[in-house]
């Protein structure tokens, strides 16, 4: 368990300058670095996807399609994959993704070198990668308790955070460079490695083998939906998120490339934008790690407050340095939010149990999203951009106000803390205390 948090000084932490000491173990080191090359390799795929399917004579409809391709299959088979995981290992079951995607990516690359393949290979080049992430998320949000100590669980999930938030950044960038030289099927072909890199980090991976169940995997379905069910405070941010991404981030996602065209510049104030969230998220998950806050999820739906910031300062129609201060805080937030949500339910969910309940929190939170795409557009045109934003904005900040309120969102504290429920009956020690071995 983590150690107890001074009363009067909850924000400090005993291990300033140990933040990063997480990495020192060959576990989670091991697997942050190929993760963390995957994830920038990824960044830049899509980048890199974009100006593909344009250069092979796709219209901007065709695009659509092809994006919506990899939102589809994340919904569908997000559930079966954390049953999967849960059943077979994580570890197993992120093998068999990264090797799925580096054969899809690997041979996306040879026909673009090939010459201008047809859509409707991008389509299900896309579908079929996202297929394979909708497996590898919900067994990553159950793979860092193994690596880690219980203690130090905060710590990795912050530098995961920022290691995604980066990755946003630099991807990009570097992408753009290595199109203008060589094409995009240069950057597909450095995806597909990114992925061998992170095969081999997983394949040297030691963790504890998975338990068998020996229920049926619908009963495991039912099993997850119970517990997710039964943490309060975690279908109630899961419902606050399904609906945020629906009223709120569709929305900004949307219209604030339009806004940006229309006052601020065009293309270049929205990149810097887009920037300026990605970069607020890399330092709040710098300055996060080695601070266990009494109750941490009061503190991180505190933090979705950040979310309504940039919708607000572009329906204001304001200058583009309050746009970007609001969109580093939108980004400061998501880390917030998501290191102590991702923490605390790695402590209260039984280990055995935390892949199906992170696929049903992922699937829940992101489910109505792709509705948001289809609805915005026509009702911006009926009520106007600016008015949309102003209404996003207003919802961000009613939602968290709201839930807040609720007390099962007050009641939750840092687990070690006086007043923190106990680790679920029946568990196993927590990661750093058992005698890894092969799975």
């Amino acid at each position: 368990m983590l150690k107890k948090k001074s009363p009067g000084r909850p924000w400090r932490s005993k291990d300033r300058t140990g933040r990063l000491a997480v990495l020192a173990g060959p576990g989670f080191g091991l697997f942050f670095s190929g993760y963390a090359t995957s994830l920038l390799g990824s960044a830049m795929a899509n980048i890199a996807l974009t100006f593909a399917v344009l250069r092979s004579g796709g219209t901007p409809a065709d695009l659509g399609l092809v994006f919506s391709a990899a939102v589809v299959p994340q919904v569908v088979f997000m559930l079966g994959g954390g049953v999967l995981a849960d059943r077979l290992g994580r570890r197993q079951v992120m093998l068999g993704t990264d090797a799925g995607r580096l054969i899809v990516q690997a041979g996306l690359a040879i026909v673009l070198f090939a010459g201008r393949p047809p859509v409707w290979l991008f389509i299900a080049a896309s579908a079929l990668r996202a297929t394979g992430d909708a497996f590898f998320q919900p067994a990553l949000g159950g793979l860092p308790p193994d690596l880690v100590p219980a203690a130090r669980l905060a710590d990795a999930n912050a530098l995961l955070s920022t290691a995604r938030s980066a990755a946003s950044i630099a991807g990009p960038a570097l992408a753009g460079l290595l199109i203008a030289v060589s094409g995009p099927a240069t950057v597909v072909t450095a995806d597909a490695a990114t992925f061998g890199i992170s095969l081999v980090t997983l394949a040297l991976l030691r963790v504890p083998p998975a338990r068998p169940p020996a229920t049926s995997p619908w009963r495991d379905l039912a099993d997850g939906w119970a517990q997710f069910r039964g943490q309060t405070w975690l279908w109630v941010t899961t419902l606050q998120f399904a609906l945020f991404n629906l009223v709120t981030w569709a929305p900004y996602l949307l219209l604030g490339p339009i806004l940006a065209s229309q006052y601020l510049g065009g293309a270049r104030a929205w990149g810097i934008i887009v920037s300026a969230y990605a970069g607020g998220a890399v330092l709040a998950g710098l300055a996060v790690a080695g601070r266990h806050p009494r109750r941490p999820i009061m503190v991180a739906v505190t933090g979705t407050f950040g979310y309504a910031a940039p919708c607000l300062a572009l329906a204001l129609h304001a200058p583009l340095y309050l746009v970007v201060a609001g969109a580093a805080a939108a980004g400061a937030g998501t880390t917030v939010f998501g290191v102590y949500e991702t923490t605390v339910m790695q402590h209260t969910v039984p280990h055995h149990m935390l892949s199906r309940t992170t696929a049903f929190e992922l699937t829940g939170a992101y489910a109505l999203g792709s509705l948001g795409y289809a609805v915005i557009g026509p009702v911006a045109g009926v009520v106007g951009a600016g008015t949309l934003l102003g209404i996003a904005a207003g919802y961000a900040t009613l939602s968290s106000t709201v839930v807040l309120c609720v007390p099962a969102i007050r009641a939750v504290r840092w687990p070690g803390s006086a007043g923190a429920s106990p680790p679920p009956a029946g568990e196993p020690p927590p990661a750093g205390e058992r005698s890894p071995s092969p799975a």
